[in-house]
């Protein structure tokens, strides 16, 4: 039992290292993961250069931002990932992968549809953004997430497992 508290701690630990400072480590990861692909696809089709984080595409700019790269969507998923107990070390590292990697390819595939948008001048492009940005990343997460559950055969609950194992365990239960 000692093990099962020292191991949700080191997870809780984990979880709350890992976003400092500001989610460094998920934007250092995937900013060049989320930009190279996009500049290499993009060069198929355009003349397209990249000067640190602006890809130029026939002479039009887009900026990546912190925002485009998603990482507190990574972040997340990290969280999602990290509080479910009774999961073994690779198991939980396919499950990290797993989620990271399908954000990736859809994030990746979420900004080619709205650079094209904004690169043909589609009037819709301010509100396909804003609609993408507000809602459809929190989505997306959570549908990685059901599908993980899915493929992965989840049984516990993030967060509610831990709790409901502490509770049971602590002074503050009700004597039968």
């Amino acid at each position: 039992m000692k093990n099962h508290y020292l191991e949700i701690f080191i997870r809780y630990l984990i979880i709350i290292l890992i976003a400092l400072p500001n989610l460094y480590i998920f934007y250092l990861i995937f900013t060049p993961l989320t930009i190279y692909p996009l500049y290499f696809l993009f060069k198929l089709f355009f003349n397209v250069s990249l000067s640190q984080n602006i890809l130029i595409i026939n002479g039009f700019s887009i900026k990546f931002i912190k925002a485009c790269i998603a990482g507190a969507g990574y972040y997340l998923l990290f969280i999602l990932n990290l509080s479910i107990p009774k999961i073994k070390f690779k198991k939980r590292l396919k499950l990290v992968l797993f989620s990271f990697s399908l954000f990736l390819v859809l994030n990746i595939l979420r900004i080619i549809f709205l650079s094209l948008l904004l690169f043909f001048n589609i009037s819709i492009f301010e509100i396909t953004h804003k609609i993408m940005w507000y809602f459809l990343s929190t989505i997306l997460v959570v549908l990685i997430w059901f599908l993980e559950v899915k493929i992965f055969n989840i049984k516990e609950i993030p967060f509610y497992s831990d709790f409901k194992f502490l509770y049971k365990n602590s002074l503050f239960k009700r004597k039968k």
